[in-house]
This record gives structure tokens, C-alpha cells and sequence, in this order.
């Protein structure tokens, strides 16, 4: 066994983005989507829906995300108590989701960008199964089909349009417009509704869509009930029917890989004899072999990385062993993923 040290610049840091389909179909397009009257019956279903890719009584059957309605009037959702008014399931999720995106409890979500800025007391959610993407959603991949009551509509991320990344509280943050693929492409008023913004917000690392119905319901009719106490899950089956009426969801995800590549040089000088003691006479530590004297040849099968303490850290193999004598020179890259 030999050792060498390396130096600074047999180190390179790369890093490379890999994206893959979203939904457990494989496909990229979701176009069908079923939930559980178990589900939507039990206590969850007083806060959200599970949206599933085939019947949920079959056992291959996955959750691929869920869709909730979240009031800071508690509207559209029953109340806890009678007796205490607004507290509901969807002031509890509009209180959850402005303490994990705004991480303010005193501001309110908004819309649009500009002179297009609309504040809304309350939103949908499209909260996608943490188990579907790896890092985070794509950007320029989300294209979602909704049917309202007076038309459909197509909307994305505007991740093309943008020009730099904005963030809301610690979240990256891209509006969601009328359009496809990323951009508003030549839809009028850059994809918003005027006077209501944007359609939504998409934040590909939370793997959540919000989505504003003062624009939906302008727009394609997909409005959301905000009577005082009313039965709890409506809003949330409104949004799902927009969904199932529309041509599809279609969302992928990515996940940055960083390789560290250590590159490892054995010159012509080097890594020429063993430390096998067989190599050796045990009495006189002589060469065994003359024929190795001037001419000596040993074969590399493994490459091990140690720190100043000598403790290995790493192991590569090498798929066959590589011979080295005077006349030749290595360089073998080894690739570390994490």
C-alpha cells in the first residue's frame, strides 16, 4: 500500500439538475383523477381531499396530492363550535399556510405583481404529496386545466417571463398565470386578471399551489362559497370538479445532484513497487524476484481516500486492475454523488 497526498486542484465540485416525472402513473399528464368517500367522510375530509390516479379501493392506488380551502373569515367551512363564530377548518389552514409561507401571522396573501397587486382573505391549495417529487417542483413544467362554469382556462408558473427569482418570507416564488409551459406566451395582460392578479403562487419547493379565487371566479367561474358556516368540504369538491373537467395536470419534478470528482495521478515514478511482503526476502529484505529490480510492475485495484488521521473515508474500485510499471502514467477519476 502506497500513499499519496493530493492536491487542491484534484478537487472539482459539479452539480447537476435532473428532472423526472411527478405522478406515480410514470406519465407526465395526470388525466384522471378519483378520491375516497372514505377519506372526504372522515375528520381529514373536513379539511382537505385527497386526490388519487386510479380508484382509491384499489391497492395500487396513491395519493398524488391533496386539495384544501383556507378563509381568514373561517367562511366556507363549518365551525368547531357553534357558539365560538368563524373558528373552522378554514381559518385553521389559513393560519397554517400563512405561518409556513408568510411567516408573519399578522400579513395577508396577495396576487400580482405591480400595479397588478390583489389582496385576498382567502385561497385554494393544491398540496402535492411529498412522496411524488424529489428536491422540488420544476418551474416552466406546470400546466393545469381547470372548467368553470363559464370557461376553461389553462394556467403555469411564469418562471419563463420572470427575470429573477423572488421570494416570499424563505420560499421562492412564482406567480401562476393564464399560459402554458412557463410564459404567458401571447395571452393578454401577461396571463393576470385585472384589478384581481395573478391566478395563484407556486412555490416548487413547498410542492404548493395557492390559488385565487377572485381571479378564477372572474374569469372561468370557479368561484368558492364563503357563507358562515357551511358544510365543510364544498369549496374543496369545487376546485376538484374544475380539475377532473379539465384536459389535465401536468407537473414534473427535479433534484439537484452534487458530485465531488477527485482526481487521482499515479506518475511514472510512482505506485511502481509493492508493499506486499512477499515481494521481499523476510531475512535479508531483498527483492525476491530480479526480474522485478529493474523493471518492476504492480497492478492498482483500489483506490482509498484517508484524512490527516489516517481513518478511510472513501473506496473505489476500479472495474479491472490497471498495470503500472515505469513507462506508464494513471489518472483515474473517481466521482463521489451526495
Amino acid at each position: 500500500m502506497s500513499f499519496k497526498r493530493y492536491d487542491a486542484d484534484d478537487f472539482l465540485v459539479s452539480s447537476d439538475s435532473i428532472t423526472s416525472t411527478l405522478w406515480s402513473t410514470g406519465a407526465p399528464t395526470l388525466t384522471e383523477f378519483y378520491t375516497s368517500s372514505v377519506q372526504e367522510g372522515g375528520s381529514s375530509g373536513n379539511f382537505y381531499l385527497s386526490a388519487y390516479q386510479i380508484d382509491p379501493s384499489s391497492s395500487s392506488a396513491v395519493s398524488q396530492f391533496e386539495i384544501a380551502y383556507a378563509d381568514s373569515k373561517g367562511s366556507g367551512s363549518s365551525f368547531y363550535n357553534t357558539g365560538v363564530i368563524g373558528k373552522s377548518p378554514s381559518l385553521s389552514l389559513y393560519g397554517q399556510y400563512r405561518s409556513l409561507i408568510l411567516e408573519d401571522e399578522n400579513a395577508s396573501f396577495t396576487f400580482g405583481t405591480g400595479d397588478n397587486v390583489f389582496t385576498s382573505e382567502n385561497f385554494w391549495i393544491i398540496s402535492l404529496d411529498r412522496a411524488r417529487y424529489k428536491e422540488s417542483l420544476f418551474p416552466g413544467s406546470l400546466n393545469l386545466q381547470l372548467v368553470g362554469s363559464t370557461t376553461s382556462i389553462s394556467l403555469t408558473d411564469n418562471s419563463k417571463d420572470a427575470t429573477i427569482n423572488t421570494f416570499i418570507g424563505s420560499s421562492r416564488v412564482y406567480q401562476l398565470i393564464s399560459g402554458s409551459n412557463g410564459s404567458h406566451g401571447v395571452v393578454p395582460n401577461s396571463g393576470y386578471v385585472i384589478n384581481s392578479g395573478s391566478y395563484g403562487l407556486v412555490f416548487p419547493e413547498l410542492g404548493t399551489i395557492i390559488l385565487n379565487p377572485n381571479a378564477l371566479s372572474e374569469f372561468a367561474g370557479v368561484a368558492a362559497v364563503r357563507t358562515s358556516n357551511s358544510a365543510n368540504g364544498v369549496n374543496n369538491t369545487t376546485l376538484y370538479d374544475a380539475l377532473t373537467s379539465g384536459s389535465g395536470f401536468t407537473l414534473n419534478s427535479q433534484e439537484t445532484i452534487n458530485a465531488n470528482y477527485v482526481f487521482t495521478r499515479a506518475r511514472n515514478s510512482e505506485f511502481n513497487y509493492t508493499q506486499n511482503p512477499t515481494f521481499i526476502s523476510g531475512s535479508t529484505g531483498e527483492i525476491i524476484y530480479g526480474n522485478f529490480i529493474n523493471n518492476p510492475q504492480t497492478f492498482i485495484t483500489t483506490i482509498g481516500m484517508y484524512n490527516d488521521a489516517n481513518e478511510l473515508l472513501a473506496v473505489a474500485k476500479l472495474s479491472r486492475p490497471l498495470i503500472k510499471d515505469f513507462t506508464k502514467e494513471a489518472l483515474v477519476r473517481v466521482k463521489l454523488d451526495f
